[in-house]
């Protein structure tokens, strides 16, 4: 029998999320601007780093989404404040697309029965309403209407990315589904706290609890994908097509 390692890779995983948050904990109640701007482009490469260790595969639509999110993250570092909240929205923005355009094709909406799509239905009304209070009251607050705009494409990119990750967690109830559905929440609630910091009312906890939602988001997502390649691996071995060195599924 082969000795049990000291440190798992659920272990070291869990290590650099809980790494992440310190940090995060330590920059928003000392409100040091600069190691803020500094500690949130190292999400993804740390967990990155982490990932690659055990794992080799990821989909394209995932690298396109850790490009656009580490450049959303690093813009703070580059532009100026005007400028900066600007370059994050769009990059962002093109981040949840990414992961839109993924699970889009796994949404059967012809499969969902009566009580399910009147359920999604409710709840894209209560999302657009919602959407609508919050963009009405940031009219009288952002005079720029290009940053409002911005702020209105992310905002629906999320409650679509949520909507869809909803609809395909209620229509399956798999392991994969749920974790897709906590990362589309960790990503909704830790943008609607920026909001609310950056334009009504700024409070280190509101800042705080943005930076660990979107920790643990990237956290869900990261387990997603390592769930998602076995499945996809499995397939590939019922089927006898398994390649030798899979690099991109």
């Amino acid at each position: 029998m082969k000795p049990l390692p000291l440190f798992s890779f659920n272990k070291v995983f869990f290590g650099a999320l809980f790494l992440l948050i310190v940090l995060n904990i330590i920059g928003t109640v000392s409100e040091d601007a600069l190691f803020l701007q500094s500690t949130k482009p190292l999400f993804i490469p740390v967990f990155l780093i982490f990932f690659f260790i055990k794992n080799k595969t990821i989909s394209i639509p995932f690298i396109l989404f850790f490009i656009y999110s580490f450049l959303g993250d690093s813009a703070s570092m580059v532009f100026s404040n005007n400028i900066f909240l600007k370059a994050s929205s769009v990059m962002y923005f093109l981040s949840y697309l990414c992961l839109v355009g993924f699970v889009f094709p796994k949404f059967k909406f012809e499969e969902l029965n009566k009580v399910i799509t009147v359920y999604l239905i409710l709840v894209v009304l209560i999302n657009v309403y919602f959407l609508y209070v919050v963009y009405g009251i940031l009219k009288t607050i952002i005079p720029d209407s290009l940053e409002l705009f911005l702020f209105g494409m992310k905002s629906i990119s999320l409650i679509v990315l949520f909507i869809i990750a909803f609809g395909v967690y209620l229509n399956s109830e798999t392991k994969h589904s749920i974790l897709f559905l906590i990362m589309a929440l960790c990503f909704v609630f830790s943008d609607i706290l920026y909001y609310v910091s950056q334009y009504y009312v700024y409070h280190w906890s509101f800042l705080m609890f943005d930076r660990i939602l979107h920790v643990l988001g990237l956290f869900y997502l990261f387990n997603y994908i390592i769930e998602y390649n076995k499945s996809y691996k499995q397939e590939l071995v019922k089927e006898d097509k398994l390649p030798a060195n899979n690099i991109l599924a």
